[in-house]
């Protein structure tokens, strides 16, 4: 779990595998190889492996992230 003050910013990421994030609280912008996303509660969300990705905090922000694996070596 992660959380996150209005306008605190996660610097841009680059994971090897497929990451679910679901929004538990708040709102936030996520930027996804340079698109933009807004999410808010009950929302959620696929990352690809290898995309670069952002979050910046639109309010109190908590997300639930699982990283998933299957079909990796």
């Amino acid at each position: 779990m992660a959380a996150f003050d209005k306008g605190q910013v996660q610097a841009e990421k680059i994971i090897p595998f497929d990451t679910f994030f679901q929004v538990i609280d708040g709102k936030a912008e996520i930027v996804i190889d340079g698109i933009s996303n807004l999410i808010g509660i009950g929302h959620s969300i696929i990352i690809p492996a290898h995309a670069s990705s952002t979050f910046i905090a639109l309010g109190s922000f908590k997300m639930i992230s699982t990283i998933i694996k299957s079909g990796y070596e």
